[in-house]
């Protein structure tokens, strides 16, 4: 029948994953101040210190997980620290040791996207040691949870990377503990790999194989050498048509930069935008309309989360509550969306090459440096930080093994000599 979830939802609140049977349904019916949400598909009960008790005692018999940063504090395995301030009013003998690294993530103004990372891979080291105090482990068990990710689950080495990361934060940003042993872990040697690039026909069989959205979104890829979820969080204030250019906000490293928008998507994304300014006004009389903004401009400007300006280019089909504070909105475009239509796209034009949304950011790159182009200028519209990490294409150039012509061909005329 599947199992049932309890984690943790908005401030106050615990969400519900439950199977559907109308047994199962039944029962979390008598949970007091109990709430079904349509479009998440979840329900949500008021977080008390009785209500974990409740449910798992509601649904004795069912498989029920209950996610380990709701365990009580400071009880035997648990994922908490011992209690020190935090803060005036907060101490941590009232929030989780997970509940510690949202706010040291949220205090350095990281991406949800590393914070939903380091957040899952702090959960498996702590629960690979049987749910074992933190600071009661050091290089030891870290090292036995990083072999065990290689050798058992095959983990690429920038996985194994990432998961030491989330670890090393862990003992150096929430716990404060240096113990010696953090700058002397080896971490796993990455393989330098050249990035798959098409040709120019490829590129173009490829956008003809996508329309409408999609397309834009390939194109910008493409003509603007953008990351996808650059492209994805594009505002409409950050679009000059005028001036034919684009302003990239927080890209990688947290970063701004300023590249070209391609003329051949001017006119579809004009009208475009015309259609998403409709949606947007729909949405503010319907009582939405707003958008996320970053860091504490909310407050700063109250009412710019509604200004058509802030809006996003390539907003969402749908109203979605946000994962950090619950709001109900109109977020960007899920990445998921652009990523399956270009799987799809080059299924239909016959590649066997893997290709993905950045894959077009490679291609931009190196067709670029093929035209001529100077290296560090295609290192200011990348965004790179290294033009080292730039050069990587100029080993992929259409020029064969490095533009060096093979012997053989020279002995044997070239590639029409018959065998």
């Amino acid at each position: 029948m599947g199992t049932i979830h309890i984690r943790q939802g908005d401030a106050g609140s615990l969400i519900v994953l439950v199977p559907y049977t109308p047994e199962r349904v039944a029962k979390i019916k008598t949970v007091t101040g109990r709430r079904w949400h349509q479009q998440e598909k979840h329900w949500t009960v008021p977080q008390t210190p009785k209500t974990i008790a409740q449910l798992v005692a509601l649904f004795t018999g069912d498989p029920v997980e209950v996610d380990p940063s709701l365990r009580p504090v400071n009880s035997p395995g648990n994922l908490e620290t011992s209690p020190q301030p935090v803060s005036d009013h907060v101490t941590a003998a009232t929030i989780t040791l997970l509940d510690q690294v949202r706010r040291a993530i949220r205090t350095r103004h990281y991406s949800y996207r590393t914070e939903e990372a380091y957040i899952g891979w702090i959960r498996r080291f702590v629960l690979f040691h049987l749910q074992r105090d933190p600071t009661e482990m050091g290089a030891v068990e870290v090292s036995r949870f990083l072999t065990s990710l290689a050798v058992e689950r095959h983990v690429a080495a920038s996985t194994q990377n990432q998961a030491l990361a989330a670890i090393l934060f862990l003992y150096k940003d929430v716990l404060d503990r240096d113990p010696g042993w953090v700058d002397d872990m080896v971490r796993a040697k990455r393989p330098q790999r050249l990035p798959v690039v098409l040709t120019q026909q490829e590129v173009q069989a490829l956008l003809a194989a996508l329309d409408g959205v999609p397309w834009m979104l390939g194109t910008l890829l493409y003509g603007s050498g953008l990351r996808l979820m650059e492209c994805l969080r594009l505002r409409v204030k950050d679009v000059n048509f005028d001036r034919g250019e684009m302003v990239v906000r927080e890209g990688k490293g947290n970063k701004d930069r300023v590249t070209m928008v391609p003329s051949a998507v001017v006119p579809k994304l004009r009208t475009h935008l015309e259609r998403v300014r409709k949606q947007h006004e729909a949405d503010v009389a319907a009582g939405f309309g707003r958008v996320g903004l970053p860091d504490a401009l909310a407050r700063k400007y109250p009412r710019a989360d509604r200004e058509w300006g802030w809006q996003w280019v390539f907003p969402s089909s749908t109203i979605s509550a946000d994962p950090r504070t619950g709001e109900r909105r109109r977020h960007h475009l899920h990445e998921t969306v652009p990523q399956r239509a270009i799987r799809e796209a080059a299924r239909r034009a016959g590649m066997t090459r893997p290709v993905g949304p950045h894959t077009l950011r490679h291609c931009f790159a190196t067709h670029l440096l093929e035209a001529g182009y100077d290296i560090r200028t295609v290192q200011e519209l990348l965004g790179h930080s290294d033009v080292r990490t730039t050069m990587i294409y100029t080993h992929v150039l259409n020029r064969g093994g490095r533009g060096v012509q093979s012997p053989v061909d020279r002995l044997l005329g070239g590639s029409n000599a018959s065998c």
